[in-house]
C-alpha cells in the first residue's frame, strides 16, 4: 500500500489501528502521521512506532490519502468544522466514531467517500471485528484498500444498511466490555470457593478461550453445546438454574439494547 494514513485522534483504536498496519507490514512507519491534543502522547507515539505524530488535527488530514477518524462522538462536533476543505481531492474518510452518521460527517466534512466502521479492542491483538459500510462514491479499489486496513485488526464483515453500525456497537463494539465483566465476576468467585487469584485468572483465561474456539469450530447451536455440558441434577444444571432464576439473559439483553441506544444518542448534533 502506498498511500498516507493520518489518524486523527490516536487514543486507543487509534493506536490499534497503527500497530495493525505497522505489524502486518501494509505500510511502513513513513506513511502514518497520528494526532492527539497532548504533546506527551505525540512523543510516546513517535518513540514507540518511529511514526510521525502532531497535535495539529489540519496539518494531518491534508496528507492523508486515508483519514481515520478516531475521536470520541462527544468531539466531533469540534473536529469536523475544523477539517473541512483542509482533506486532499479524493481522499477517503473511515469514521470509528459511535453513533456519528454518514451524512452527518458528509455534511461537517464536505466530501463523498465516507466509511463507517465500528471495531472493538481486541483488534490490539489482531484479533478484533469490525463492522463497516460506505457510501456509493468509494470505489472498489477504496473498498479493497479498507479491507485490506481493517484485517490487520482482525476480521471484517461489509453491512450495505447504516443502521447495522449502531448495532454492531452495542453487541460486537462493546461486547468486549460485557466478556470482562463476566470474567472478572467468575474469577471472584473463584477465589471466594479458595483458589489463589493467579489460578483462577488461569483457569477462567482458558475456558473463555477454549469454550469460544470450540463453539467456533463445532459450528453447532449455543444451546446445543450447552446441553453437552448439563448433566440432569447434575453441578451445571444447578448452577444454569440460578443463572436463569437471576434472569442473566434478561439482563444482558437490556444492557445490549442500552448500549444501542446510547449509540444513536451519541451521533446527534
Amino acid at each position: 500500500m502506498e498511500e498516507q494514513i493520518a489518524v486523527i485522534g490516536c487514543g486507543t483504536m487509534g493506536e490499534a489501528m497503527v500497530q495493525g498496519l505497522l505489524r502486518e507490514s501494509i505500510v511502513l512507519p513513513r506513511q502514518i502521521i497520528a494526532t492527539n491534543p497532548r504533546t506527551e502522547r505525540v512523543r510516546e507515539l513517535q518513540e514507540r512506532y518511529n511514526i510521525r505524530a502532531t497535535t495539529d488535527n489540519v496539518e494531518a488530514a491534508q496528507e492523508g490519502d486515508i483519514v481515520f477518524l478516531s475521536v470520541k462522538p462527544q468531539v466531533m462536533g469540534k473536529v469536523l468544522p475544523e477539517l473541512r476543505g483542509h482533506l486532499s481531492s479524493g481522499a477517503l474518510v473511515l469514521s470509528i466514531a459511535a453513533g456519528v452518521t454518514i451524512e452527518r460527517l458528509r455534511e461537517g466534512l464536505g466530501v463523498e467517500e465516507i466509511v463507517r466502521a465500528m471495531p472493538n479492542t481486541p483488534a490490539k491483538i489482531g484479533q478484533g471485528i469490525t463492522v463497516w459500510t460506505a457510501t456509493e462514491a468509494v470505489g472498489e479499489a477504496q473498498r479493497r484498500l479498507v479491507r485490506e486496513i481493517l484485517r490487520a485488526l482482525g476480521k471484517d464483515v461489509y453491512v450495505k444498511d447504516e443502521p447495522y453500525i449502531d448495532m454492531a456497537t452495542a453487541l460486537s463494539g462493546t461486547g468486549p466490555a460485557y466478556v470482562f465483566l463476566f470474567m472478572e465476576a467468575l474469577i471472584d468467585a473463584g477465589v471466594h470457593l479458595g483458589f489463589s487469584r493467579r489460578i483462577a485468572e488461569e483457569l477462567v483465561y482458558q475456558t473463555v478461550i477454549g469454550s469460544a474456539l470450540y463453539a467456533e469450530q463445532s459450528g453447532l447451536h449455543q444451546a446445543t453445546l450447552r446441553n453437552q455440558v448439563t448433566s440432569p441434577g447434575g453441578t451445571t444444571a444447578e448452577a444454569l438454574y440460578h443463572l436463569e432464576k437471576g434472569g442473566f439473559r434478561t439482563v444482558l439483553s437490556r444492557a445490549v439494547w442500552a448500549a444501542y441506544l446510547r449509540a444513536t444518542q451519541l451521533g446527534k448534533k
